[in-house]
């Protein structure tokens, strides 16, 4: 059936799906990085992708093949029903701001577990749901969140997706790398067409946006809250990547002593004395504030490769980075007003954030 959405959209523009290379199979990058890794079928990959590559904690996603027996199949084979793959996704993630049990938690709420027939619009074997365990310790808590699952008599069908074993993972041609990135307005079109967010509004409700806070110092509010504390444009910048408009914003010549938090979780982002003029209308930074509470994504957007940057615990869209900037980094962030807080720094301590009063006393 993506074949057949595709076909439609084709209509409007080519898609090169014969172009692309042969699958490569994944290499192993956790040998040099202290991050964990866990594979789910879920599906259209794309979707499984782009949900989890929005997840605080997660640091890649590959979409590509598992659970088969030809060596390095192409998508065209998958689809074709060629092989015994399912479409799945290599997750990479930070153990110490999400566990596996909490990836678990998410993933039932991208899917429909009682499908082993297909996921949405997508039938065949190929799109069934999976978890691929990559030791013991994964297989006990798969088993155990499936059971509970079962139990939780939200579904009135069997939970039939599969938990086996983990053997060999083949990426997907380039052309399927974060589709929902370079192809934006395809994607949506694919995605809406599907029916997976309808169902999974529908089955989970109120439930769909999974509390990741237990671990996070920093957190975000329910989408409920959010539309209710945000205006329609603090929404839409930070929850549907908008860009507000240059010089016709709060912060762009903001010239007050203090920081600039997250607008949706509070996390710190950026300081003034890192801000500067850069002729552009919107806020612009030299550095962040704290760097371990921003995130760099690519996007394609505008047809060509951006750095995005995101907030590490709301995943709140930002702004951009460019390589403009002033010296001595080189670096401009430019950043929506829409996605940030001013906190002036008399207000400091009494917001809990006393911390960087150090920086403007010294000053």
């Amino acid at each position: 059936m993506k074949f057949i959405l595709l076909t439609i959209i084709s209509l409007t523009g080519s898609l090169a799906i014969s172009s692309c290379v042969e699958s490569k199979q994944q290499p192993n990058v956790l040998a040099s990085s202290k991050l964990s890794l866990a594979t789910f079928a879920g599906g259209c990959f794309w979707c499984v992708e782009s949900d989890f590559e929005k997840v605080p904690g997660v640091h890649n996603v590959i979409s590509g093949f598992s659970g088969g027996s030809i060596a390095n199949p192409s998508y065209k084979q998958v689809s074709a029903g060629g092989t015994d793959h399912v479409e799945a996704v290599q997750v990479y993630y930070d153990s110490k701001i999400i566990s596996y049990d909490d990836l678990l938690q998410l993933f039932w709420r991208q899917i429909n577990p009682t499908d082993k027939e297909g996921q949405f619009v997508d039938r065949g074997k190929h799109y069934r749901p999976v978890i691929f365990y990559h030791d013991k310790k994964q297989k006990t808590i798969a088993e155990l969140s499936k059971q509970n699952l079962q139990v939780s008599s939200r579904f009135n069908k069997p939970i039939t997706t599969e938990i086996t074993q983990f053997k060999v993972f083949y990426s997907a041609e380039d052309y399927h790398q974060d589709y929902y990135k370079k192809n934006p307005i395809r994607y949506k079109y694919y995605r809406y067409n599907s029916g997976r967010d309808q169902y999974l509004t529908k089955t989970w409700g109120d439930d769909l946006q999974f509390n990741l806070s237990k671990n996070q110092p920093y957190l975000k509010p329910s989408d409920k809250v959010l539309r209710n504390k945000l205006s329609s444009l603090q929404y839409n910048v930070t929850q549907h990547d908008a860009t507000e408009q240059a010089f016709k914003n709060s912060y762009w010549d903001e010239k007050r002593q203090g920081i600039y938090v997250d607008i949706v979780s509070g996390e710190p982002l950026f300081s003034s004395a890192d801000k500067y003029k850069s002729g552009t209308g919107w806020p612009s930074f030299t550095k962040p504030l704290t760097t371990e509470h921003i995130v760099e994504k690519t996007d394609y957007y505008l047809l060509y490769p951006r750095t995005e940057i995101r907030s590490k615990y709301a995943n709140s869209h930002l702004g951009h980075v460019f390589k403009d900037g002033p010296k001595p980094s080189g670096l401009r962030y430019c950043i929506n007003s829409a996605a940030l807080r001013f906190i002036p720094v008399n207000k400091l301590k009494s917001a809990g954030y006393d911390k960087y009063l150090e920086q403007f006393i010294t000053q």
